[in-house]
């Protein structure tokens, strides 16, 4: 198998705006460079002030080099039959696509990242940028930013990748998505147009039925990776129907989960099937015993009516959660349902429980300490914003809580986070809270403990019986 690796410098960090100013191709047969072609490019604009300082490439410089179109059948011969290789080949990658598709050339070729590979087959190093690593590594980067230095510097790194572990290696190598197993009516083109960002996602089929509704934080990546499931047949049935998508950013994850739950129970898509199902089969419950002790277990939510204290994607996640709470909170392994015995439990035997568990303990004293951590876990009669990212940069995405009720989420302006609070809530569009809405939000302030959380001023709070209506 024989690869090309590739760098290439532009007027610009952007597919659909940018244009090539140099490109670096090294043939290589997996243990040494073999043949290149170097070449600088007219990109028949000019080049901005800050990618001349960055790279050095001045118009002068390419004002008689050849224009794209000339070398382009040159770039295609010479990627014959080669895996495209490049440090974040989707930025490299997805520039000269572009190219060539201004020039009614679909330019398409099995292609590798070599970061991607760094991180898995050479871990442990501060950074996997081109200049850091190969530094990091002795490799002799010689003329940074520009595409001859850094293709031949991934180059002798890409051989240090492959004389590693080949088959390893392999594993990152990625296909273009193949047009035969899809619609014929969905349109390629429009899936480059896709962001990579957080958001929700629906496919449509031929007669403009909403037949799937997903979310990600990188919701190109999800889209293509649902275009390649052709392994089972639920992914296969599903590919051959797609005729059209639609996408909406989100900024915020929570916001994507909270309305890719509304969208689903609007509409029922077929294929959601799966997620109407419970995403939180687990749940924490609690019950107090005989004796007066407050117990907390894992339980099915399907096997209960009450509503749970806390819900879990799975029980190793609610068992993993809970161990750490009990130790937090000095809670009996036995009374949580950690440890199972006729007995004392192990932690009263190393000293580390009390001994609720043969009721040496007073009732009240343990008690007091479980609910603290029940009361912890709820937001009743809390009143707040949680600041999230917004759709773009100059936003910022807020979900409002009031009275311990999920009120709504909206889009602010950045310059209105600096005005007085009671101008946020304008922005803000209502939903009424349900089961799935608590459920996704709890579980969305459990999971990350690194949120800004914002208290609503007294005089901007809603009376409880207007936030319930």
């Amino acid at each position: 198998m024989h690869y090309v690796i590739v760098d290439i410098e532009t007027t610009g960090g952007s597919p659909k705006s940018s244009k090539i100013t140099e490109i670096a191709m090294y043939k290589h047969d997996g243990t040494q460079i073999i043949d290149e072609f170097v070449s600088l490019v007219n990109p028949g604009m000019k080049i901005p002030d800050f990618i001349v300082r960055l790279t050095g490439i001045s118009d002068a410089m390419v004002e008689n080099a050849p224009h794209f179109y000339e070398i382009a059948k040159k770039i295609v011969e010479f990627s014959e039959d080669c895996v495209f290789v490049a440090h974040n080949v989707g930025f490299d990658y997805g520039i000269i696509r572009h190219e060539f598709k201004t020039l009614g050339f679909d330019y398409r070729r099995p292609h590798l990242c070599t970061v991607r590979a760094s991180r898995h087959l050479l871990p442990g190093h501060e950074s996997y940028s081109l200049g850091k690593l190969t530094r990091a590594l002795g490799i002799q980067l010689v003329g940074r930013h520009r595409a001859g230095g850094d293709a031949h510097a991934t180059a002798l790194l890409f051989s240090i990748l492959h004389e590693k572990s080949v088959a390893n290696l392999m594993t990152f190598l990625q296909e273009d998505i193949n047009p035969k197993i899809l619609h014929p009516n969905l349109d390629l083109n429009a899936l480059e147009e896709i962001p990579n960002k957080t958001g929700i996602y629906k496919f449509y089929d031929d007669a403009n039925r909403l037949i799937y509704i997903g979310k990600s934080k990188h919701i190109r990546k999800r889209i293509d990776q649902h275009l390649r499931n052709n392994k089972t047949k639920k992914g296969a049935e599903m590919l051959s129907e797609i005729c059209r998508i639609e996408f909406e950013l989100t900024g915020s994850e929570l916001v994507a989960l909270l309305y890719e739950s509304n969208l689903i129970k609007a509409h029922k898509p077929i294929y959601n099937r799966t997620l109407r199902k419970n995403q939180f089969p687990y749940g924490l419950f609690d019950y107090t015993d005989a004796n007066g002790y407050i117990h907390l277990y894992i339980e099915k939510t399907a096997k209960k009516t009450e509503t749970p204290l806390l819900t879990f994607t799975s029980k190793a996640d609610a068992v993993s959660y809970l161990t750490a709470q009990a130790e937090k909170f000095d809670l009996c392994q036995k009374l949580c349902g950690l440890y199972q015995s006729a007995h004392a439990c192990f932690g009263y035997q190393v000293k580390t429980c009390a001994g609720a568990c043969i009721q040496a303990e007073p009732v009240a004293n343990y008690n007091q300490r479980v609910q603290t951590f029940i009361d912890r876990l709820t937001f009743e009669n809390e009143h707040f914003y949680l600041v999230e990212e917004g759709r773009v940069r100059n936003e910022k995405c807020l979900v409002l809580v009031e009275h311990g009720i999920y009120r709504g989420y909206g889009f602010v302006p950045y310059y209105v986070l600096k005005h007085n609070q009671a101008a946020w809530r304008k922005h803000i569009t209502l939903h009424q809270e349900d089961r799935d809405a608590r459920t996704i939000l709890n579980h969305y302030l459990r999971k990350n403990t690194e949120l800004n959380l914002v208290p609503l001023d007294a005089k901007n709070i809603k009376s409880t019986d207007s936030a319930i209506d």
